[in-house]
This record gives C-alpha cells, sequence and structure tokens, in this order.
C-alpha cells in the first residue's frame, strides 16, 4: 500500500534559494507547455508528453538556466500537466501564477534518494541537486521510498516521501454487518446516524480577527510592495494553521468512523459545483451573490471534500466499503415511516413528520435515510445516484409515491 509521509525541511540559505529557483523553473515549463497545448487545440490538433519533453531537452541547450532544474522534475512537471489535460481538458487546466501557486516539485526516482537518521529529532535525505536536508524526523517512514516532493506551505519548507509500507487492505472488516450513514452540514461538519457529532473550530475568534485587519490593510498597500509581501505572509501563516486543524480533524474523524463500520454511507454531492460563485437572475444580476459567498464559505470551512478524501484513504486499512447515495429528499423523509413532506423539517436542527409524528434531529434523521439507502444498494445493485433529482423517492409504508 502506498502512503505519504511529510516532514518540515531545515534548510540552509543557499539550499532554501535553490528550491525556489527550481520551483520557479517547474512553474514556467508549466505555464509554456499549457500554453502550447492550448494553441494546438485551437488549431484542431492535439499535444502530449511525448513530443513536450522531446523539445524540452531541445529548450535546456538553447536556455541554460533550465538547467539549474533536475531533469527528471522537469519531466514530471510535464507528466502532471499532461494527467490533469486528460482529466480535466486543455481549457480547464489553471495556470500556476507567481503570486498565488506554492512552489513545489517532485522526483519521481526513488533510488536516487537516501534518507538517514541523525538523532531522535533529526533525520537527513539526499535529494538531486540538493545534496544533503536536514529534516524534523517526527515519523518513521515505515517504508521503501518511491518519490519524493519538496512544496513550501506558510513560509516552512516541506518534503514528502512516497512509501510502500507493504501493507495490504484487508478483505474484511473486523466488525462485518455494521453500517453508517453520515450527514455533512455547514452547522454541523459531520452527524452520523447513531446520533454522533463530530466538529471543531478551526479559526479561533483572535485569528479571524486579525486575518481581517490584514485584509484592510492588504487593500491599502501598493503591489509589489515589500510591506505587501509581509502582510501576505501574515495571512498565509493564519491559513496554514486552519488548514492543517481541517485536514487533522477530517483525518481523526476518517478514522474512528472506519474503525467502527464496514460500510460508510455518504451523500453524493458535487461541492465544486455547490461552490459556484451565484451570478444572479436576468433581472437582477447581482441578486444573491452575497448570500451564496457566505454559503460557499461555509461550506468550504466545514471540508465537505477533504472529509470523503479521508475516509477513502482511511478505509483502505480497515477494508470498510464506502457509498454514495443520492442526496434527494433525504432531509425530508421520514425515516420511521417513509413520508416526504418539506413541512417536516421544522428548523435547521428539528425535524418533526407530519404523517407520523416522529421526531428527530434533522441531520441525525438524514444520515439515517442515507444509512438505508447504502445498505439496500446491495440488494437492487444501484447506488441510487441514477434517479432523477426531481423524482420523489418510494413511500416504504405505501410502495407509492407520496
Amino acid at each position: 500500500m502506498l502512503s505519504g509521509r511529510r516532514y518540515r525541511l531545515e534548510l540552509t540559505t543557499e539550499q532554501a534559494e535553490l528550491c525556489q529557483e527550481i520551483g520557479d523553473i517547474c512553474r514556467a515549463v508549466w505555464n509554456t507547455a499549457l500554453e502550447q497545448r492550448r494553441e494546438y487545440r485551437r488549431r484542431g490538433a492535439w499535444m502530449n508528453y511525448v513530443p513536450q519533453a522531446a523539445e524540452l531537452a531541445e529548450a535546456k541547450r538553447e536556455h541554460p538556466w533550465l538547467k539549474t532544474a533536475p531533469s527528471h522534475a522537469l519531466q514530471q512537471t510535464l507528466r502532471d500537466l499532461d494527467r490533469a489535460c486528460r482529466e480535466h481538458g486543455t481549457f480547464k487546466v489553471q495556470w500556476r501564477s507567481k503570486a498565488r501557486w506554492s512552489p513545489s516539485f517532485r522526483f519521481p526516482a526513488g533510488n536516487l534518494i537516501r534518507v538517514e537518521r541523525l538523532g531522535r529529532k533529526w533525520g537527513r535525505a539526499k535529494l538531486p541537486k540538493l545534496g544533503w536536508v536536514r529534516f524534523r524526523w517526527s515519523r518513521p517512514l515505515g517504508g521503501e521510498i518511491r518519490s519524493a516532493t519538496v512544496s513550501r506551505r506558510g513560509g516552512q519548507w516541506f518534503v514528502s516521501f512516497l512509501v510502500d509500507d507493504s501493507r495490504q487492505t484487508p478483505d474484511k472488516h473486523a466488525m462485518p454487518g455494521t453500517a453508517v450513514g453520515i450527514d455533512r452540514g455547514v452547522m454541523v461538519a459531520a452527524v452520523t446516524s447513531d446520533g454522533t457529532f463530530h466538529d471543531r473550530q478551526f479559526i479561533t475568534p483572535g485569528e479571524r480577527a486579525r486575518y481581517r485587519r490584514l485584509q484592510q490593510k492588504l487593500a491599502r498597500q501598493k503591489k509589489g510592495s515589500a510591506n505587501r509581501r509581509k502582510t501576505i505572509a501574515a495571512m498565509g501563516r493564519i491559513t496554514t494553521r486552519v488548514t492543517d486543524r481541517r485536514a487533522d480533524f477530517c483525518a481523526y474523524t476518517a478514522n474512528r468512523i472506519t474503525a467502527r463500520n464496514a460500510l460508510v454511507v455518504l451523500e453524493d454531492l458535487r461541492t465544486r459545483n455547490m461552490t459556484a460563485s451565484a451570478s444572479g437572475t436576468p433581472d437582477q444580476p447581482g441578486c444573491g451573490v452575497r448570500q451564496k459567498a457566505g454559503l460557499n464559505r461555509a461550506i468550504l470551512d466545514k471540508g465537505w471534500h477533504r472529509l470523503e478524501l479521508a475516509l477513502r484513504n482511511a478505509a483502505r486499512c480497515t477494508g470498510s466499503r464506502i457509498v454514495v447515495v443520492n442526496p434527494a429528499y433525504t432531509s425530508q423523509t421520514c425515516n420511521r415511516c417513509g413520508h416526504v413532506d418539506a413541512r417536516s423539517r421544522e428548523s435547521q436542527a428539528v425535524f418533526a413528520c407530519t404523517a407520523c409524528g416522529h421526531r428527530d434531529h434533522a441531520d441525525v434523521n438524514a444520515a439515517k435515510n442515507q444509512r438505508d439507502a447504502g445498505l439496500a444498494f446491495p440488494a437492487c445493485g444501484d447506488l441510487g445516484t441514477s434517479r432523477s433529482a426531481k423524482q420523489e423517492p418510494v413511500s416504504r409504508a405505501t410502495g407509492r409515491n407520496p
């Protein structure tokens, strides 16, 4: 099983400058290759990795500054671009902006990387062009190194090793027959069908106020100035802490859920589409834009997509099965009688069925409906995602549409 190990680097001034230079070269190669691909597509032709790699070798003879970066790091950049274009489309792949993109590059040859432990807290790795670099030994590698990625976040440089830990996904979960449904929301990050609420505060009130002041300060500063760079760095340190807390929460929650349940059922939520900017109506172009922006921030703050990725990653170690179901009407359906009525959702937290009078927390009721839909999947062979979102579900009590 392949897994990642990330460590904080302790670079010298020369090594940090070289890492920044290599990252800038990889960014230039990415943008140039992307522009070439788009130009070919405009002409009705195609461009892929093989001819671009050959042209990169010729460009290194004409432009000596390209030789500063390792050859296989530049080739890996072209491979990553080729994969992104195949998966998302040439015109949907984003540029790597100098101001917004954090420098990163990958060494794909694991046999060229050597790692040694220097003591209880420190280790060192020998990377191409960089030589021996020290890093904080926060956890053992636990496997054979396949590749290494150097990146910068919040003013700090990190190295991530992709290792093969020789583990395999279990054929059977330790607790077969257990199942849980998860309802993700903007008030509580995740609510399970057993009534457990998983949530935490990712940013403190003091950090929120300081970030707001930094944003106001940034708006008054001149672009390209040294003070503006300091303000952006201070904002980056705050967002880095928030991101780390969110990642820790998702990993911890995913490990707890997958360790206790053989089946984990999620809503099929398209987070990217749900957080798209509002355009208003033809008569009122700006109508609802501010409200939609607030909803988008709440969704992104809770980390819906990151939690799903963490669950899928943790399921590899426990043998749990992740199932996604159609989210239509799960919050309006009574889990006891199956009656569907929007009026049953009295408030954000209260669900009171208008047919049988059953009362429950609204998120817990929705999570139970998702769990039942996931349990029905092996019998009917349908994830429930093929049904039209406008088609109401069949009532379990009457067998007919309500």
